[in-house]
């Protein structure tokens, strides 16, 4: 299937189809009323793959060419360093045109070379029952288990081990990319290969919240595996649980392509008007009305370099404008966030266009409204001189730049 295209006829069984249906991975997945024993099925915009159990492997393709994708997915996972190398695409996809297998080469390449150096290992705190003391005693759990008796006796103690949140990871998402369909075999090998390498670590208990892990100069070779790990094991594996079953596993990965493109624009804008001295936050909150009652949280918010007053607002869209170039409901959303903050001008970014730039001059309110269009077909340097072309945008007019 392709990332919102048409509906797809595909065989499955009633419990898979609605297991499907219930997981939110697809737009729309409903029985065939043409084909008994089939289902219709409409990607919305998630992309990626997953197996059914019992049923066939479903792969929803991106508009935007992978190698774009992982360009994009830069700005989510380390939005400084994205910035600083975005003209040169750092991420190797290895050439491949499927989303799960260049996900898979680039993970595997990662972690490759963040253990070329050795496995990492740290302390880690242990606390255990032992016939000799080491390190110290618990006396509290000794007196509670044992009534003061020795041995064995109750220690806890810090251990030099590979045994650490990073190594757990990174072992968690090797294996969760060997279960996935469509990586090639030679990738696999390869996946295969830092399975072992990873030997001596404990794997994750699944549905437990993945380990944390700080940022350090000890790590710093591990970061970029360890993100696009965290990538791999938060996209995919949702269950169906109906009342009274044992539940339903749909292994996969996906990628949500309205959140990436919104981290995409709010993030490189935010980096861009650094560079014009101003602040943003994004998902900023406010009340839309006096009451309180209902509130509205737009996708960015320029303010002023001390941050207290908003100077503009953006909002992004990924979506491709109609026929006519107008999506009025966009419009007044962007409206309504013109008028709560007090400004003369809002900025809606869309993912594609047939203009650049429209503004619309609000009818007896002063305030225009910008649709900004970027092409994601565009190479990254395009993209990133579109985004500082915006940014200056909204500088243009802004009472104190």
């Amino acid at each position: 299937m392709r990332e919102h295209g048409p509906a797809v006829s595909a065989p499955l069984d009633a419990e898979s189809g609605r297991a499907l249906a219930a997981a939110g991975i697809l737009r729309s997945a409903t029985p065939d009323p043409g084909r008994a024993g089939h289902w219709l099925l409409r990607a919305g915009s998630s992309v990626g793959a997953v197996r059914i159990p019992g049923g066939p492997v479903l792969r929803i393709t991106p508009k935007t060419p992978v190698s774009r994708l992982f360009f994009l997915l830069g700005f989510s996972l380390d939005p400084a360093r994205a910035w600083r190398d975005s003209r040169e695409g750092t991420v190797d996809t290895g050439g491949y045109d499927d989303l799960v297998p260049a996900l898979a080469h680039a993970v595997e390449r990662q972690i490759d070379a963040a253990l070329k150096q050795g496995v990492l290992q740290g302390y880690r705190t242990v606390e255990e029952s032992a016939l000799f003391v080491r390190g110290r005693i618990r006396e509290a759990d000794q007196v509670r288990r044992h009534f003061g008796r020795t041995p064995p006796v109750e220690i806890g103690y810090d251990a030099y081990t590979t045994d650490t949140a990073e190594n757990r990871i990174l072992r968690a998402a090797v294996e969760r990319l060997l279960r996935l369909p469509g990586v090639a075999a030679p990738v696999r090998r390869r996946l295969a290969l830092q399975r072992v390498r990873l030997g001596d670590v404990l794997p994750l208990v699944r549905g437990q919240a993945l380990p944390r892990w700080q940022p350090s100069r000890l790590n710093s070779r591990y970061q970029p595996a360890l993100r696009l790990a965290e990538v791999v094991l938060r996209g995919g594996s949702p269950e169906h649980r109906p009342a009274g079953t044992t539940p339903l596993t749909v292994d996969g990965f996906l990628f949500d392509m309205n959140k990436l493109f919104e981290d995409f624009i709010t993030v490189g804008l935010r980096e861009a008007l650094r560079e014009h001295g101003l602040t943003a936050r994004l998902q900023d909150t406010h009340s839309f009305d006096t009451a309180g009652r209902v509130g509205m949280r737009p996708d960015l918010v320029v303010r002023s370099s001390d941050g207290r007053t908003p100077l503009a607002v953006v909002d992004a869209k990924y979506k491709v404008e109609k026929a006519d170039g107008l999506l009025n409901a966009d419009l007044y959303q962007a409206l309504a966030y013109a008028t709560v903050l007090g400004l003369d001008e809002a900025h809606l970014v869309y993912a594609a266009g047939r203009e650049p730039l429209r503004v619309h001059e609000v009818h007896g309110a002063g305030i225009r409204l910008f649709q900004h269009s970027l092409d994601l077909a565009r190479p990254p340097e395009g993209l990133i001189s579109a985004l500082e072309g915006i940014a200056r945008q909204l500088t243009v007019s802004l009472p104190n730049p």
